[in-house]
């Protein structure tokens, strides 16, 4: 049986490849060439390809489905807003704190954060998950 409590936390972490970008393009159909064409990448003010904003929030679907709340709960809402961008190469944790918890609706709200191996922030918001109903709150 799971117990949580605000300021609990978890994280997990993904180092962006080159398949990764191909693979979530071709799932998505998101052919953008900002993400698949070097060329094309070389003249935006990134000056090279980035990975897709879709792709690095993915990494808390993992996160939350796995780690935290975990097995059994069930996506409700997000907000995410990107504050810097992803490149192949890049390893990026994501982050997960609890803020809030409504024990009559088992529902938790936490603070999702990615960030990469520099410590930069490149992703930050919110999510609501129901949890399983044995889930116990301390």
């Amino acid at each position: 049986m799971q117990g949580y409590y605000v300021g609990q936390t978890a994280s997990c972490s993904k180092t962006i490849t080159e398949t990764d970008i191909h693979l979530f393009a071709e799932l998505s159909g998101d052919f953008n060439p900002i993400h698949i064409d070097d060329e094309y990448a070389k003249k935006t003010r990134f000056n090279k390809r980035i990975a897709h904003g879709l792709l690095t929030s993915s990494l808390l679907s993992q996160l939350l489905g796995v780690h935290l709340p975990g097995k059994g709960s069930v996506y409700m809402e997000q907000t995410i807003r990107f504050t810097a961008p992803v490149f192949i190469g890049d390893t990026i944790t994501a982050m997960a704190t609890i803020q809030e918890y409504n024990r009559e609706k088992n529902r938790v709200k936490l603070l999702t954060e990615c960030h990469n191996q520099k410590g930069e922030l490149v992703l930050t918001g919110t999510a609501v998950m129901m949890v399983p109903s044995e889930g116990v709150f301390v």
